[in-house]
């Protein structure tokens, strides 16, 4: 199965990137967006010089609970860099996402509470809140996070939204908030 196909069946479709958008980034922004794939995983990842964001992590279900998702992240994390990424909140009709959230957390990521994330779908119109997490080698700071974020959002999930889309995402500043002792229950602290 080609790997955008894992991707898309598993990734909810407000979440997802069309192939064209993904194969365009891989092949026009190579220095900064990746793919490591194998055959129970696919990896699309964002390097830049002071963070790494993980656009997509799939392992497949065959070779879940097998350490193959550690080694992955352990390969982003030699790299020395915050490692960001995007994810649903807990829903408790789909066992993926506290899961999803408890590998994370084993992993040593801690859930970014001063940050907003809220998009309006162009696949469904409806609006799709995130959450961010990260890893941090240096005690990097939620703002530093923020940042980077909004850094991500414009150069890789609008890239060329209009010719992909059709239409263009919201601008960040509508999309990403941040408040600093934003009131907010941890995702990670009663997983």
């Amino acid at each position: 199965m080609h790997w955008y196909e894992k991707l898309n069946k598993y990734f909810p479709v407000e979440e997802m990137k069309s192939r064209e958008h993904m194969e365009t980034l891989l092949k026009e922004r190579p220095d900064i967006y990746h793919k490591d794939e194998g055959p129970h995983h696919v990896l699309m990842y964002v390097e830049l010089d002071d963070f790494v964001f993980i656009d997509y992590l799939f392992v497949s279900k065959d070779a879940r609970g097998q350490g193959l998702g550690n080694k992955l992240l352990e390969k982003l994390k030699k790299k020395g860099k915050p490692i960001i990424l995007e994810v649903e909140p807990v829903n408790y009709e789909d066992t993926d996402t506290e899961k999803r959230l408890r590998f994370y957390k084993r992993e040593g990521f801690e859930h970014a509470l001063s940050i907003g994330y809220s998009r309006r779908s162009l696949a469904t119109q409806e609006v799709n809140s995130m959450e961010i997490l990260y890893w941090s080698p240096n005690n990097e700071s939620e703002e530093m996070i923020f940042k980077a974020m909004k850094k991500t959002y414009n150069m890789i999930h609008t890239y060329r939204d209009t010719h992909f889309y059709g239409e263009s995402y919201q601008p960040v500043d509508e999309v990403l908030t941040f408040k600093e002792n934003k009131p907010g229950q941890d995702l990670l602290e009663d997983i």
